[in-house]
């Protein structure tokens, strides 16, 4: 991942390349740096100098060090709104619709640039994660099926090669892991949801391998319109079921011979 520093070897030159890192995504947030003896001789700098730029980075908020446990990537991606604003969406969820538009905009975008900008390597990132995801359906495992779906749409977000699509898409995923806007797993519980949306995925990165564009963006658009569609009739059905549940409990505590009669004599 790293690479030599140039001649002077000095830390601007060092806290350069980290920067990069971060910056194009191959960094992450939480991601741990390697040990300092090993960074140094990675880069090939000394360790004062190596540290003169540790501390650079940490006092520009990109590093932060725990003591004892090494360097990490700051959370330098943050929520993409205040709480407040959070706090008042989930209390309106006709929001979610929103969301699904904003989504569909950005993630269509990011599906043509990567179908235009994806490396060899783009490639071989989407589909092991593919590989994964069908691994994940066949063994039944629909918790690893979410977090594998995000991944997915991260990799097609570094795939773009444009650094704030890259970082927006993250800070909007960010919403989906916290689970603001819906609760992934309601869609992955949905009784066809599951091979459909693994399919979809198939089809935009299918697209995107194939260098096309306007059918990666389509695909994309194809797959959120279904998200919303099936998020819709999975909280159709909690309603319903939430309805018959309090039914059960009331004919249990009202039996239903005596409900009748006092209905009839009513």
């Amino acid at each position: 991942m790293f690479r030599k520093a140039p001649p002077l070897r000095t830390a601007d030159a060092v806290v350069q390349q980290i920067e990069e890192l971060i910056l194009n995504g191959v960094l992450r947030p939480g991601d741990r740096l390697p040990p300092e003896r090993e960074l140094a001789g990675e880069i090939d700098v000394s360790r004062p100098v190596l540290r003169e730029a540790l501390k650079l980075l940490e006092e520009r908020g990109l590093l932060t060090s725990r003591q004892g446990g090494g360097t990490f990537v700051a959370d330098v991606i943050g929520p993409i709104f205040s709480e407040p604003i959070i706090a008042l969406i989930e209390r309106h969820p006709a929001a979610i619709a929103d969301y699904l538009e904003f989504r569909r905009d950005m993630e269509g975008t990011a599906a043509a640039h990567a179908a235009d900008r994806a490396t060899a390597s783009d490639h071989k990132i989407l589909t092991d994660i593919l590989a994964q995801m069908d691994a994940a359906y066949e063994s039944g495992d629909a918790r690893r099926e979410v977090d594998l779906d995000v991944e997915l749409h991260h990799a097609i977000g570094e795939a773009a090669h444009n650094v704030i699509l890259l970082h927006a898409l993250r800070s909007c995923y960010r919403l989906l892991e916290n689970g603001v806007f819906y609760n992934r797993q309601r869609l992955y519980h949905h009784p066809t949801a599951r091979r459909a949306v693994l399919e979809q995925h198939k089809q935009i990165v299918d697209r995107i391998l194939a260098g096309d564009p306007d059918g990666a963006r389509q695909a994309s658009y194809d797959h959120i319109d279904f998200v919303g569609a099936a998020l819709k009739e999975a909280e159709r059905a909690e309603g319903w079921q939430e309805v018959s549940d309090l039914r059960l409990k009331q004919r249990r505590l009202t039996p239903g011979s005596n409900r009748t009669a006092a209905t009839l004599k009513g």
